[in-house]
């Protein structure tokens, strides 16, 4: 069991042997042992002990203790003001103890003039959340507001609520939290938020302190007019005539969420985020819920990667509310909060346990955890930062809904009134009683507002304009591209090896990551592995890994991808197996929709464009059976809208530079490139290789408005094939233009004004694909959406064919894989045919049709130009 020592903040361990010392008042000779260092974090992971951080988990002699400190503390008049509460928010005597030794060292630190200021902020703190709190009741329920507190009528509320009420009244007290702690020492925290369903607590606190964006700014404000509106928006369903929501307010965190870095919609991905984003320097405050928790689990491996040399401050807080949508968290069924100590000290951390119904404990909690990692900051410039060291974690406990009725329950999720108070009397009772303990009188909610207001005299940016909102990051340097010559084979992935290299050495100042769910040699970035090296916890000598490496290496796509996602200020790469990338689509959408949105509003996504390259590809897969074989990803990420997400096919080396360096040319984007990691044919002159870079298709040979057919390629082995199918129409007399399409979404049907700046316009189309001319495709990927993509160039049935992918594969080769998929150079031929309106005894021999009759040699497929 813990207990607390007043004079430094920090848990006591208890030991059979050393039962009553604080860890951070050893002597500098213990905390320099990194034996003992390493015994005090085992430990708790053998389950001897571990520390439950709660008043209520206290013996009763240290909650004497601690009882008799707060009561001495609470004889000074300001203290006892503030310690006194507000409304449904309280002070436990543990949390007062806390909060007295944290202003004394603040005050310190020189970051707050005085302890008094600091609790007059915190007191505006409680009335600032307790203002939330209304306000988030209001936007589920209200069409009007009266700032004076009076009761509503029946036909002041909305006919149809809507809200995710519960969880949004819990996030009203921890944003007040990060609020209130910004105010006391002057730093402007970034924040990120994985339940973004409770962003009606984010939008209410921020119309409340007025930290908006524009869009909020000119619709909402204090008084009761624009309160109203704000609350008749939320959940508002409206449409604009051009199909757009009409209310800046959305369900979830959106891009004019002031602040917002992420919609938060699919529970997660933040946890496997926030531990890659702030760099040094910064410092990052991430909201967590337990029912996430339950999501990926590559969020235990946080201190795996958290590094004082190339990470700035953490702070996640975990709010431990027990409640999913319709039951109990599994954390509530397995034992709740000391349960999850338990499992948190198993995982690497140190678990804090605060009170997640006061906004002081939550500041605390972030004090805390900053100073313990400030404290690594400093022994990792002398090298005495021992990696196996826990990460600090908060734990807010509260319950949903805390501050409303149905508080606790499964209604606290949605609705927690049990009716709707338009209609019903009792539970507009229940409303108005409620929200009347919850309201702050005009005056001194402004005053209170004012208190928190500090951004001026303190010197520091609103907290909508935190610095993971706030990304602008370029290359000082576009290396130059090592272009390979245009005879021979090559490895495309070996040449993103070398120009990724170059980029990373020529930018020094861009933190690196790299996502690798695998096996980055296999996939041909050996100088990218050597470079940077597999980030570990202890290095294996004679291995390419470091303590401080810049490859996050798991066996878990989803927590390798939101490394690089999450690292917005630098330079990233992901790496992977194009069949398991589909683990990856819902935390890549996330990012391609919120990006979409960001410029939609106004506010153009900054960070430099990530790069996922899909190697060990579908068609070179063949030997490793279907499981093995799946363009899924491509051909998800085609119906994203094509302006930002990008899919490109680059032929071979000289065009998978050249993708690459343009990708890194602009912001904002996932580009998702195919890549192969097998040598296939040079085919692409520099020149070339630039030009389908910037323009996503060009012509190899052949003219377009002069030939009987055109033959378009997309993939590496797809060209390959291709090229000989128009080699065999020569041979046979029939004119052809050969054509590669490396980015199908140029040549789509724009959806909407954005898309329309990115697409190819209709004369570049015309000349590449003359409407008279009949066309085959192969493709990468299964015909149906790579045509569906490309409706500007289909000519119907008759005219136009496509093939590709048809889920046939098993243990082959790649020409095995290619014909067992109908897309081999004699299936092309015969396609070619067919639209061409000829017999296929015109251009295939009668061997060669009976092989695509089923009554042949499938090896005649392989030696078709020859």
């Amino acid at each position: 069991m813990g207990v607390v020592t007043p004079c430094s903040l920090m848990w006591v361990k208890h030991s059979p042997t050393r039962p009553d010392v604080d860890l951070d008042q050893r002597s500098p000779a213990w905390r320099a042992d990194p034996t003992r260092r390493r015994l005090h974090g085992i430990l708790p992971r053998m389950g001897h002990l571990f520390a439950n951080c709660t008043v209520a988990g206290l013996p009763t002699h240290e909650r004497e203790r601690v009882g008799h400190e707060a009561a001495s503390l609470r004889a000074d008049p300001a203290f006892a003001r503030w310690a006194a509460g507000y409304g449904v928010i309280g002070h436990d005597d543990l949390t007062q103890v806390r909060v007295h030794a944290m202003l004394e060292e603040i005050v310190r630190s020189g970051d707050l003039p005085d302890s008094s200021t600091g609790l007059v902020r915190l007191a505006a703190a409680d009335r600032v959340a307790s203002a939330g709190l209304w306000l988030v009741a209001h936007m589920t329920y209200a069409l009007r507001v009266h700032l004076d507190g009076r009761p509503l009528k029946a036909g002041d509320f909305k006919p149809h609520p809507e809200g995710h009420t519960g969880g949004s009244l819990n996030m009203a007290i921890a944003y007040a939290a990060y609020l209130a702690m910004n105010a006391l020492d002057g730093r402007t925290r970034s924040w990120m938020m994985g339940q973004g369903h409770c962003v009606a607590a984010i939008d209410a606190l921020n119309v409340i302190v007025g930290n908006m964006t524009a869009a909020h700014a000119q619709r909402y404000g204090l008084d009761d007019q624009r309160l109203s509106r704000f609350v008749s928006d939320f959940y508002s369903l409206a449409i604009t005539p051009d199909g757009r929501p009409e209310s800046p307010l959305g369900s979830h965190v959106n891009a004019r969420t002031a602040g917002g870095t992420q919609e938060g919609g699919y529970l997660g991905f933040t946890e496997l985020q926030y531990v890659h984003a702030p760099l040094p320097g910064e410092r990052l405050v991430t909201f967590l819920s337990d029912g996430a928790f339950e999501e990926q689990r590559g969020s235990d491996w946080a201190p795996r990667w958290w590094r004082p040399q190339d990470c700035g401050l953490v702070c996640p807080v975990m709010i431990l509310n027990g409640r999913r949508i319709e039951q109990r968290t599994q954390i509530d069924q397995l034992g709740g909060e000391p349960w999850l100590h338990h499992h948190l000290r198993i995982n690497g951390f140190e678990p804090l346990g605060l009170d997640g119904r006061d906004p002081a404990s939550i500041a605390w909690g972030i004090h805390a955890m900053e100073q313990h990692q400030l404290d690594a900051v400093a022994r990792a410039s002398d090298g005495r930062y021992d990696t196996r060291e826990p990460l600090r974690y908060g734990i807010a406990e509260t319950v949903k809904g805390h501050g409303f009725p149905g508080a606790g329950s499964n209604r606290a999720h949605n609705l927690p009134l049990p009716a709707n108070p338009r209609e019903d009397d009792a539970s507009r009772t229940l409303f108005n009683d409620a929200v009347a303990r919850l309201h702050v009188p005009v005056a001194e909610l402004l005053d209170a507002i004012a208190a928190l207001s500090t951004h001026r005299s303190q010197q520091r940016p609103r907290e909508r304009d935190h610095p993971l909102a706030c990304r602008n990051v370029h290359l000082e340097r576009a290396a130059d591209i090592a272009w390979e010559p245009t005879t021979g084979a090559a490895s495309p992935m070996a040449a993103i090896d070398r120009q990724f290299c170059a980029i990373v050495n020529g930018n020094p100042h861009l933190r690196p990551r790299v996502g690798n769910p695998d096996e980055l040699r296999s996939n041909k970035l050996d100088a990218t592995l050597d470079l940077l090296k597999h980030r570990v916890v202890d290095a294996e000598a004679g291995i390419a890994e470091s303590t401080t490496g810049a490859v996050i290496t798991a066996l878990n796509e989803e927590a390798v991808v939101c490394a690089a996602l999450g690292n917005k200020g630098g330079i990233n790469l992901v790496v992977t197996y194009e069949a398991f990338a589909p683990k990856m689509l819902g935390a890549l959408r996330q990012e391609i929709t919120f990006s979409r949105q960001l410029t939609e509003a106004g506010r153009t996504p900054g960070w430099l464009s990530v790069p996922v390259l899909l190697t060990s590809q579908t068609w070179e897969n063949a030997k490793n059976e279907i499981s093995h074989q799946d363009p899924t990803l491509a051909e998800a990420l085609l119906g994203e809208m094509a302006d930002t997400s990008v899919v490109v096919f680059p032929p071979d080396a000289n065009g998978a530079m050249a993708a690459l360096a343009e990708a890194y040319a602009t912001h904002g984007r996932i580009v998702s490139m195919v890549v192969p990691k097998r040598e296939v044919p040079r085919v692409l002159t520099p020149e070339l290789a630039l030009r389908l870079a910037r323009d996503g298709v060009i012509c190899l040979s052949g003219d377009p408005a002069r030939s009987a057919i055109l033959v378009t390629a997309t993939g590496a082995y797809q060209l390959c094939v291709a090229r000989q199918t128009c080699e065999r129409l020569a041979q046979r007399g029939v004119a052809n233009a050969l054509i590669y399409l490396a980015v199908p979404g140029r040549l789509r049907a724009p959806r909407d004004p954005h898309e329309a700046a990115y697409v190819a316009d209709e004369a570049f189309i015309q000349a590449l694909y003359p409407t008279d001319v009949p066309r085959i495709f192969i493709a990468h990927t299964r015909p149906e959406p790579y045509l569906g993509a490309l409706r500007r160039v289909d000519t119907g049935p008759h005219t136009t064919r496509a093939l590709g992918y048809t889920n046939w594969g098993g243990t082959l080769d790649v020409d095995g894989m290619l014909f067992a998929n109908r897309c081999s150079g004699l299936h092309a031929v015969a396609a070619a045919a067919d639209v061409l309106g000829v017999q296929w005894c015109d251009l295939l021999s009668d061997d060669e049709i009976a092989t695509l009759q089923g009554r042949g040699d499938p090896a005649l497929a392989r030696t078709l130009a020859r």
